[in-house]
């Protein structure tokens, strides 16, 4: 009961972030440009990006899962995969220096978004939540989210709600327009005491949060 509600279907979302040998990052983008369509012949990639600001040579990318047998059946094929073996994962795991994967559920008052059009940047601010879940702090940070939202300035992507990794951690992902425009945007509505009374209820289940500006791969599905 302490984990509130969630949408009612099994599909779940598989967040892994890579840390990228320094002097590897450039070598890394290009192959995954190259061949992860060998991958994504798998499962569906939701989007891949690399950390701009907030983190440096960091990748990370988000897989859609119908279900946790869907996940195991892939994962047993993937070592099979002789293309995706030898052109990608041979090379390229000498490049990586760390790797951290999370399941998360998207939270049952989100659903997957898509940006208005292509070109823009993406936001990733992580929130660690007090213990308790969704029933503990869930509504108050669903009315920080709407009051952000309602400003107009930015576009909400999703929400995911950890299940495996560290818990009561929640994913926000925004899309902006280019990093001048989410400046003027977080501005504005820091003046807007709508904004401001909602963050102040929320922030009292807060622990910790960290953002990164995220810009999107040609392979990326969300770009």
């Amino acid at each position: 009961l302490a984990t509130g509600p969630r949408q009612n279907n099994s599909i779940f979302y598989e967040i892994r972030t890579y840390d990228i040998k320094p002097s590897k990052m450039k070598e890394f983008v290009e192959m995954v440009n190259k061949y992860f369509h060998l991958r994504t012949a798998h499962s569906e990639l939701v989007g891949f990006w690399s950390a701009e600001l907030g983190a440096m040579n960091k990748v990370v990318h988000v897989w859609k899962y119908e279900n946790f047998a869907h996940r195991t059946a892939v994962r047993h094929a993937l070592p099979t995969d002789k293309d995706w073996q030898g052109k990608f994962i041979s090379p390229a795991l000498p490049l990586i220096e760390k790797q951290h994967n999370e399941v998360a559920y998207l939270v049952p008052w989100c659903q997957l978004g898509k940006p208005p059009k292509e070109g823009g940047v993406y936001e990733w601010v992580t929130f660690q939540m007090k213990p308790g879940g969704p029933a503990l702090w869930g509504e108050a940070f669903q009315a920080a989210i709407n009051a952000h939202i309602n400003t107009g300035y930015t576009k909400l992507i999703g929400v995911f709600h950890t299940e495996y990794g560290l818990l009561n951690t929640v994913h926000v992902m925004w899309w902006n327009e280019s990093p001048d425009h989410r400046a003027v945007g977080r501005h504005t509505a820091h003046e807007d005491a709508r904004v401001v009374a909602a963050v102040r209820d929320s922030v009292r289940f807060l622990e910790s949060q960290q953002n990164m500006l995220l810009l999107p791969l040609q392979c990326s599905p969300l770009k």
